[in-house]
């Protein structure tokens, strides 16, 4: 799929199919998460795959948010560990940056992805820590959720002119 047509066309996707997600496909989604600039090329992300349906059950039950995950074939939480960052409040630029790029590298894939976000809210952050056995000093910037879509991607021109400022505000 041209980079493109995938920017243009990714969509939030809440709704998913019962077809699993190919090793390869999630090892490819991973790989573009690691190719994200991260400061210092320091890259202090890490993820927690979770496949297991239980565990998908009670991501959804502990996320407000993320009720899809209990009918998804993976969540991904992208986390970071602070001391492998360039200094404090970088972790959360490489890791989103790693979570952007999976959600386009889903769409290339043709699968569906949600980004579910957690940090800076610790009533979203705390259940998914101590269900997926996350170690305190791990920060958890937030889960995508992700399958083969049962609902349709369609491009929306979000183009605002209006948000360009050139050569200053």
């Amino acid at each position: 799929m041209d980079v493109f047509e995938a920017l243009f066309t990714r969509r939030s996707i809440r709704k998913f199919t019962a077809e699993p997600v190919s090793d390869e496909d999630l090892q490819l989604v991973l790989k573009a998460a690691m190719c994200a600039p991260s400061a210092h090329n320091k890259q202090p992300w890490h993820f927690v795959v979770v496949r297991d349906k239980a565990l998908l059950a009670s991501i959804a039950e502990r996320h407000p948010y993320a009720k899809m995950a209990a009918e998804a074939p993976v969540v991904i939480v992208v986390c970071a560990n602070p001391d492998e960052a360039k200094a404090p409040g970088y972790w959360q630029q490489d890791c989103t940056a790693a979570l952007e790029n999976m959600l386009i590298a889903a769409r290339g894939l043709n699968l569906g992805t949600v980004w579910c976000g957690m940090y800076p809210f610790e009533d979203r952050v705390e259940p998914i820590r101590d269900l997926l056995n996350v170690p305190a000093q791990i920060n958890m910037l937030g889960l995508v959720v992700m399958g083969h879509p049962a609902q349709p991607f369609a491009e929306a021109d979000r183009f605002n002119e209006s948000k360009v400022h050139l050569n200053g505000w």
